[in-house]
């Protein structure tokens, strides 16, 4: 009951439950900070076609979920700004030669198929902006893999396309001097738009651990998973250099701060989060060292979400004051008492 004496009913199917004095259009406000500067690197390394392709993303899964919602006379749940962040990683997860009707059909994958049909925010079982993409890169895979050459690398390399350093890091070919590490660093590499900038994808996870949105755990044990694995394991030449640049290439930041740590899809438990973690750099690797696209993080984060619920089961804490013989017990019982029933 609140202060007017209204009945207030906890509904326990959407997930996580968790004490916190904020609300999810204030979490969510803290994501969308943290990617302006993201945005702006894609803009100072792309030009202009960025903003047009997040924009229309951003539009896209607005409507879409205001549609949706009204469509079936359903509370409209814009105003959380979870549509907006779903926008915007999905038009940022894009290469900027992408034309801009494709984050409106990602979006609609995203918000309505993902998202919405499963009840909205809180029970969807994949992150939306992660599943969008995926469906865009298995329906236009030339496209989504068409990277423009950036704006500090022109004069550099001749045409206006060229390749990732992934994919010269799992091939024979030599890497190109202008890939260096602080050239990976500071952003000055192709790719999707939100990806080129180590630094800044590392400063807006330092910003949203300081702004309790997300915690160390899932960022720290997927980077790191992917970097001790390539070290060990490594491909031609230095490991250790082969690991470092594993880490700072591809969508390997942008997904493990934004999109791995997606409150719906990942465990809520610490011990969970590690383990989930682990999972999504283990198979990352996986996937670069012998799946057919050089970068593994989409679906290596997609896979886990369908992990999460078994992860966050193995970890759960138990009842205070109950002890295991007491669990065993209960649980013998509950199978005496089936195994009557038959």
């Amino acid at each position: 009951m609140n202060e007017k004496n209204e009945r207030i009913v906890l509904d326990v199917a959407f997930q996580p439950q968790i004490r916190t004095t904020r609300d999810t259009r204030s979490l969510m406000l803290d994501v969308i900070i943290a990617l302006l500067p993201v945005l702006a690197v894609a803009v100072w390394q792309f030009g202009t076609k960025p903003l047009l392709i997040v924009a229309c993303s951003v539009a896209a899964c607005v409507f879409f979920e205001w549609g949706y919602r009204k469509l079936l006379h359903k509370e409209a749940s814009i105003g959380d700004l979870s549509a907006v962040v779903t926008g915007m990683l999905l038009g940022l997860s894009m290469p900027s030669a992408a034309s801009w009707w494709m984050p409106v059909v990602g979006g609609f994958f995203a918000i309505v198929v993902v998202k919405q049909l499963y009840g909205g925010i809180g029970k969807n079982f994949l992150n939306p902006a992660l599943a969008g993409r995926a469906f865009l890169l298995s329906s236009y895979s030339l496209a989504m893999s068409n990277w423009t050459v950036p704006n500090s690398l022109k004069g550099v390399v001749d045409g206006v396309s060229m390749a990732t350093p992934l994919s010269y890091l799992y091939s024979d070919a030599a890497m190109p001097k202008y890939f260096s590490f602080e050239s990976l660093f500071l952003g000055n590499t192709p790719g999707s738009m939100g990806e080129v900038s180590s630094l800044i994808l590392l400063a807006a996870c330092v910003y949203l651990i300081a702004r309790k949105v997300i915690t160390w755990r899932i960022p720290v044990s997927f980077v790191g998973t992917v970097g001790l694995l390539t070290l060990i394991f490594g491909h031609n030449g230095d490991h250790a250099a082969f690991a470092l640049y594993n880490m700072l290439s591809g969508a390997l930041l942008l997904t493990a701060v934004f999109m791995a740590t997606d409150y719906s899809t990942s465990p809520v438990t610490k011990n969970g989060q590690l383990l989930y973690g682990f999972g999504c750099g283990a198979l990352t690797v996986l996937i670069r060292y012998f799946g057919g696209f050089p970068e593994g993080t989409t679906y290596a984060i997609l896979i886990m979400n369908l992990c999460s619920w078994a992860i966050d089961k193995g970890f759960h804490r138990h009842q205070f004051g109950v002890s295991k013989e007491d669990i065993a017990q209960e649980k013998t019982q509950k199978k005496a008492a089936k195994e009557a029933a038959k």
